[in-house]
């Protein structure tokens, strides 16, 4: 690893003391690589009974797993049935209990981590919009979404300022997982040291404090802010929490679940500090756990409930073809939670309106109109596959599998029509029987 700045260190040793030593030691040492289950695809105990990976379970993480080797090229990755994702990024999202009927903002969401273990908590009750400013790694979140299947989603592409105007007071549950100077990356991405400079870790502060203020006018009275980072200093952790606690009075910072504390420090009173109960606040660093460094802090509303400002929207004339389609392919669906959006069908939940031009990707894509017929969109397969009427189920060792993922058309009996491929009972993508051939729909971009 590249030496660290000598004033990043001299900051280091003045905040850990003699801890410093064990800290750089650990810097030297290889990033911890781990996995979740998506239970949108599968359950972790049916996962388990694969024995795909294995790996030993991350003790504040259900259905978390440290991993050995890669993983990203695996049918199960391929079918959505994992996300790989550092360790120690996964405990801000199991600070809290969540209720599976909650709507969750995650502001700064890319490439969607957190977003997805948040909603893999929701089930199918509850709402997930992720938002990203910077419109490629919006994509990649989109796709991430896509490839786990996740249903009522929606990914938006703004800044937070806007975001809190769109969705004022509506959400239970608001992550603010903010930009930051990534001290807590240097082991795992070498760039961040480059990056660094104490001028760098002032703007940071300033702009998790805008972020943080926008998050506080996009949550319900009586919700809970997340508030994370990927770095070690008090500028962008303590310091902005204390500050927000003070301009906004309503909250307060409450302990996170024991799981996570025990893996966990305590947060650092500093000179000047306002807020009693700062030790609530947890810092996770790599020489003390297995993973990255990381901060994080529940701030809760200390209002009643308040009721949710709900915009409506204008709705689009839906196709004849698009429910003639679904009724064919489908063995149930909701009717209600068909719609059009930006000239799309789309399947999304009619209880959050969402105004043309505001989302990036609104619910589950269904597929492109065309004359009189409907050419189903991948998502559309990942998300409602588990409801198709035909299934080529297959197993993660067979070769008829590997020559799917490769782009090949595959023999099946399933009979004619649009059809969802399984490896090991979870939908990989689609195809297109027509006498015993499965064409192939699987995306070039995503071919082995």
């Amino acid at each position: 690893m590249k030496e660290l700045p000598l004033a990043y260190r001299e900051r280091m040793m003045d905040l850990l003391g003699e801890d410093f030593a064990a800290y750089e030691a650990a810097l030297r040492e290889d990033p911890v690589k781990a996995y979740r289950v998506n239970t949108a695809k599968i359950s972790v105990a049916d996962f388990e009974k694969l024995g795909a990976f294995g790996g030993e379970a991350i003790p504040y993480v259900p259905g978390g797993y440290y991993l050995n080797g890669k993983i990203g090229n695996h049918p199960y990755h391929h079918a959505g049935m994992v996300y790989v994702q550092e360790p120690g990024a996964m405990a801000p999202a199991e600070c809290i209990d969540v209720d599976r009927d909650w709507w969750v903002l995650d502001m700064c969401a890319a490439p969607g981590g957190k977003s997805t273990q948040l909603k893999n908590k929701l089930g199918e009750g509850g709402i997930l919009v992720s938002n990203e400013i910077i419109p490629s790694r919006c994509k990649i979140l989109t796709g991430n979404i896509e490839r786990l299947g996740l249903r009522n989603t929606v990914t938006t592409c703004m800044d937070t300022k806007r975001l809190a105007k769109i969705f004022p007071h509506t959400f239970d549950l608001i992550m603010v997982d903010a930009p930051c100077s990534g001290e807590g990356m240097f082991r795992k991405e070498e760039i961040a040291i480059d990056e660094w400079t104490p001028e760098n870790v002032a703007m940071c502060a300033d702009r998790q404090t805008e972020i943080l203020d926008n998050a506080a006018r996009a949550l319900r009275d009586g919700g809970y802010i997340i508030y994370a980072t990927c770095t070690f200093s008090l500028e962008e952790n303590e310091r902005t929490v204390d500050a927000f606690l003070t301009a906004h009075p309503e909250f307060e910072i409450v302990p996170v679940k024991e799981a996570v504390r025990a893996h966990t420090a305590d947060g650092i009173a500093f000179d000047g500090c306002r807020c009693e109960n700062i030790h609530y606040a947890r810092r996770f660093y790599p020489h003390t756990g297995r993973g990255e460094g990381q901060f994080m802090a529940v701030l809760h509303h200390t209002g009643e409930a308040s009721p949710r400002i709900i915009k409506p929207a204008k709705t689009e004339k839906i196709d004849p073809a698009v429910t003639a389609f679904l009724d064919d392919v489908l063995i149930t669906y909701e009717k209600d939670h068909v719609r059009m959006y930006n000239g799309s069908p789309v399947y999304f939940t009619p209880d959050l309106p969402i105004e043309k031009g505001v989302a990036f990707a609104c619910g589950v894509t269904i597929g492109e109109i065309r004359k009189n017929y409907i050419q189903p969109h991948h998502q559309f397969f990942m998300a409602m596959g588990r409801d198709f009427r035909r299934k080529i189920e297959l197993t993660a060792d067979s070769e008829a599998l590997a020559r799917y993922l490769h782009g090949e058309e595959i023999e099946t009996d399933a009979k004619n029509g649009w059809a969802v491929v399984t490896v090991d009972g979870c939908t990989v993508g689609g195809a297109k029987v027509s006498g015993g051939r499965a064409k192939n729909h699987y995306p070039k971009g995503l071919r082995m």
